[in-house]
């Protein structure tokens, strides 16, 4: 169970492996010091932050951002640290806040490396502070534990390094703003942020008087980089915020046009269609593309991410009445007991029957209002579903019977659904903005799930091979045929049946790289690529790109690492996974972490940075608003249907007439 801290509070810490997750209103930068028995920091090789974010034991975002997960590993932390101090600090010069009382209060939690809360703390009475020391993290006789701070400073990032006992305090400030003022002038924000009535979309009621008490303000949607996009930490669907294309357009005269295909900057946004008015007292019927947005992809990807807050928001709002409803219950019965005279007898029976007779009638009131906004998000399901497109669109989606070649890249892409426990027929589309920002990573090892227990290993790796290909075909068939392309790494050859498809079509131009020299030979290449692309934006010379380099996007699937790896190969990979989706290089993994074990902490980083996904349906990822545990599924296309051959096919004789 989390304990909820107040400032001054400690906890111990059952494990030093852990996740600190910080939620703000506003981007808000995030770093981590160490200190000795006394907490000076001894240098600027004791901080970290956007700037140097990787530290022995710390790992911290690298750019500005609503929401955060730093990295902490007690045990690999340098000796003679004893302290390790959460800093937060607003973006300054950017136009959003310049003191924490303008914004709601940030909280910081404490969760093992599977989201095991362990402690939480939200930070109040902030008023002038720019910055603030928000946990604690110290060793005492041996054991660590974790302490709410909440320590704020108005002389910003340089007066609080400076209380840290850092002789060059200014200069790390500025070097630390300097780093993110360049991060947020690549940035702009996407999806808009959704209040009830701004996009004419039908809001749903939620359940209660409104969210949770105790869920965090709503996090700020992640931006889009441009021109050079840098790989963003983010939670569970929050991979929802995706950037826009590198390194995939080509501009008259060769140059690389790095701004998005589909934005428009010279019209207004089309007015979303006008939902028909609804009878009197009965909620207004829902359209498909009741949202604001340039054309009906983007409308309907900001209507699906609607959906997807408004059902996270009114399952917080049901379960904190009904845990409302249990406490006040309790507190009625602990009255009861606590007095002698009434603890037994008709007085007290009835008592108690009037306490549970409270809290029938208040879940009841509670389930009501959680039906009706359900009934809504149902009856606004059954009108959006058959108007996605094919990227957003299932398999089993009739659009797919009309499907043709795309000339332009889409907004997203759909990678499967999402439901909670209240409404598991209720599913919502989980989109990722396109071009991917993080790899993907498919998960082929066991997972908690009732249906992965019930599969043995090989099955379970013969369907996140099949997953992998589910998702490259629709990656292929979504994007224009001279926009993307996928290498395949299969060292042992064990998913050529699961890869047929792709072949036998002509949509893989190469057939998989098998053996040692094979992945050497492709991750080489591909490494390559990434710093020549880098260099040429760095450089502002990306006319002088190579000829022959392939400017189209690239997805490389790995399937079962880390056989086939060695050292090398892994350094490689970890480089591409870093720094590849900047340069138009994505990855897709499809491994069991259990076999990479031999290579302990060193692969976390890797893990991290990749959007985990599963082949069978798994309760692993979280919103970025209340936190609630959602159950993926994969979009995987139904058995006995036709549908991915007919389109691959398509593809593969658009790419040869083409000459891809």
């Amino acid at each position: 169970m989390t304990a909820e801290l107040v400032r001054g509070q400690n906890h111990p810490l059952p494990q030093t492996r852990l996740e600190i997750r910080i939620s703000a209103g506003n981007p808000i930068v995030a770093g981590a010091t160490l200190g000795d028995e006394r907490g000076t920091v001894r240098g600027a090789e004791w901080v970290a932050h956007p700037a140097s974010p990787q530290l022995p034991g710390v790992e911290v975002s690298k750019q500005a951002a609503a929401d955060h997960r730093l990295a902490v590993d007690l045990d690999a932390l340098p000796e003679g640290v004893h302290r390790v101090h959460v800093l937060l600090a607003l973006v300054s010069g950017s136009g959003g806040p310049a003191r924490f009382g303008a914004m709601a209060a940030p909280s910081v939690a404490v969760t093992g490396l599977d989201g095991t809360g362990v402690a939480g703390y939200t930070i109040t009475d902030l008023d002038a502070e720019s910055a603030v020391i928000a946990l604690e993290l110290y060793r005492r006789q041996g054991v660590w534990k974790v302490r709410a701070v909440g320590q704020g400073y108005a002389g910003g990032l340089a007066e609080m390094l400076r209380d840290q006992g850092l002789p060059q305090a200014a200069e790390l400030a500025a070097e630390i703003n300097d780093a993110v003022a360049r991060g947020m002038a690549r940035s702009v924000a996407q999806p808009p942020p959704r209040a009830a009535g701004d996009d004419g979309r039908v809001r749903t009621a939620t359940a209660g008087a409104g969210p949770a008490p105790d869920a965090p303000p709503p996090a700020r949607p992640q931006t889009r980089p441009q021109p050079q996009p840098q790989p963003q930490a983010q939670a569970g669907p929050q991979a929802a915020a995706q950037p826009p294309s590198p390194a995939g357009d080509t501009a008259p005269g060769g140059r690389v046009d790095y701004q998005h295909p589909r934005r428009r900057t010279a019209a207004p946004p089309t007015p979303p269609p006008t939902a028909p008015p609804a009878p009197p007292g009965q909620p207004a019927r829902p359209v498909a593309g009741d949202a604001s947005g340039w054309t009906m992809d983007e409308r309907l990807y900001n209507q699906v991410w609607g959906m997807f807050e408004d059902l996270a928001r009114t399952a917080a709002a049901y379960r904190s009445a009904v845990d409302f409803a249990e406490s006040r219950m309790e507190q009625e019965l602990d009255k009861v007991l606590s007095d002698p005279r009434t603890r037994v007898g008709p007085a007290a029976d009835a008592a108690r029957a009037q306490a549970r007779a409270k809290q029938a009638g208040l879940v009841e009131q509670a389930r009501a209002a959680l039906d009706r906004d359900l009934a809504q998000l149902v009856a606004e399901s059954e009108v959006v579903e058959p108007a996605l497109p094919p990227a957003y669109a299932r398999w089993d989606s009739p659009v797919w019977q009309g499907y043709q070649v795309p000339m332009e890249i889409p907004m997203a892409l759909r990678l499967g659904d999402l439901h909670l426990p209240e409404r598991t027929e209720l599913r919502i589309p989980m989109l990722v903005r396109l071009p991917l920002e993080r790899g993907l990573w498919i998960d082929a090892g066991r997972t908690g799930s009732a249906r992965g227990a019930l599969l043995d290993s090989g099955e379970l790796r013969r369907l996140a091979a099949e997953t992998a290909v589910t998702h490259a075909a629709r990656l292929l068939a979504v994007y224009p045929v001279d926009e993307f392309a996928v290498q395949v790494i299969d060292p042992a050859g064990s998913a050529a049946t699961s890869l047929a498809p792709l072949l036998a079509s002509g949509a893989l131009r190469e057939p998989p790289a098998a053996g040692a020299a094979g992945v050497s030979q492709v991750l080489a290449a591909l490494t390559r690529r990434v710093d020549l692309v880098q260099m040429a934006i760095r450089s502002g010379a990306t006319d002088a790109l190579p000829p022959d380099l392939d400017l189209a996007q690239q997805l490389l699937i790995v399937h079962d690492f880390p056989h086939g790896f060695d050292d090398r190969a892994v350094t490689q990979l970890r480089y591409l996974a870093d720094e590849g989706p900047s340069a138009g290089v994505h990855l897709m993994m499809v491994a069991d972490r259990e076999d990479a074990q031999v290579y302990g902490p060193v692969l976390d980083p890797l893990w991290r940075s990749l959007l985990r996904i599963t082949p069978v349906a798994d309760d692993h990822l979280a919103d970025p608003w209340v936190g609630h545990a959602w159950t993926y599924e994969p979009s995987l296309v139904p058995a006995g249907s036709d549908v991915l051959r007919q389109v691959l096919d398509q593809v593969g004789r658009a790419r040869q007439a083409y000459g891809r």
